[in-house]
């Protein structure tokens, strides 16, 4: 059965995790570490993506990113490539470092961000490579470090998740760290990696509780949230995806209608692009925008990027009544 393609949308939350493949080590040394997290600031700057919880291991990493106004595909190509390059080339060896794809579940964040941000910072806990809360604080491999005052990382917003605590700063760390302390007990959560109807509902118990109800569960495995989370997230990916098909499809059918009307009024398709004021150019810029607008649904946006003109210059000539197409 073919893998589903990752959930990629502007502003979601993402837990990212990227592990080496066969389950081999990714950091042989602090430098390493220090080396990914260099080259990921680098990668983060003006992508607008936030970064709220992370942690490195020996032979994976966990990201907690809300995605940009471009998602995370090209943040997380960008650092996995270098990455690789950079250790292939210290260690002297080749081929892939990590596995295949690295796994991104989409969560809820009003449900999840507290718990998934202890979670991840609680991971060096649960491997035994510190044993208390003390080491965690100074610990230099995840972002409750950084959360406390610790260490710095420019790149982290620490304020977002500080305020989910407090306004004042002092007592907004000091509960943080509370709810921090308050998961050292805690195990591993298999829900945190991955979505479905049993992790989304609390295993198959609920489920099972909530079908003999009779309500309407939505579930997916790259969806980790509340059933109308996960039947609201999808709707709003398929209604984005049929715009970009019908922009996509637009942009063929625009150039047969560009086609068509350079043939009839006499005008090259380069003069139509040109930009130029001429009255004639003007006049089929119009005629083709007004087809474009009624008979493909097009965005005023879409046909200036076709027409080479601004839009404000196709929202005039469509505003003004006499520029019917004949």
């Amino acid at each position: 059965m073919p893998r589903q393609a990752r959930l990629d949308i502007p502003g979601a939350l993402h837990h990212i995790m990227v592990r080496g493949i066969n389950k081999s080590d990714i950091f042989l040394d602090d430098q390493d570490k220090q080396q990914f997290l260099e080259r990921l600031a680098l990668n983060l700057a003006d992508t607008k993506c936030a970064v709220y919880a992370w942690a490195l291991m020996s032979n994976h990493v966990h990201l907690l990113f809300k995605s940009g106004e471009h998602g995370i595909s090209e943040v997380m190509r960008k650092q996995l490539t270098w990455y690789a390059m950079y250790f292939n080339r210290k260690y002297k060896r080749s081929g892939h470092l990590f596995e295949n794809r690295y796994r991104s579940i989409l969560c809820e964040e009003d449900q999840y961000l507290l718990t998934l941000i202890r979670y991840i910072h609680l991971n060096p806990v649960r491997a035994g490579i510190i044993t208390s809360l003390q080491e965690l604080d100074c610990y230099p491999w995840t972002g409750h470090s950084v959360v406390m005052g610790q260490n710095e990382r420019d790149w982290m917003d620490t304020d977002y998740v500080l305020t989910q605590f407090g306004t004042r700063l002092k007592r907004a760390r000091t509960a943080y760290r509370k709810f921090i302390e308050e998961g050292l007990t805690q195990g591993h959560i298999p829900a945190f990696s991955g979505g479905g109807l049993r992790r989304s509902h609390g295993g198959w118990s609920a489920v099972v509780s909530l079908k003999s109800k009779g309500e309407e569960l939505k579930s997916d495995d790259r969806i980790l949230g509340s059933s109308d989370f996960v039947k609201n997230l999808l709707e709003e990916i398929a209604e984005r995806d049929n715009r970009q098909f019908n922009i996509r499809r637009s942009e063929r059918n625009i150039s047969d209608i560009i086609e068509e009307q350079s043939k009839k009024m006499g005008i090259s398709r380069r003069e139509i692009k040109s930009g130029s004021r001429r009255q004639k150019i003007s006049r089929a810029r119009s005629v083709i925008a007004r087809i474009c607008a009624v008979e493909l649904g097009m965005t005023n946006a879409d046909i200036a990027r076709c027409l080479g003109v601004n839009t404000s210059t196709i929202t005039r000539v469509l505003n003004k009544p006499e520029n019917v197409a004949k």
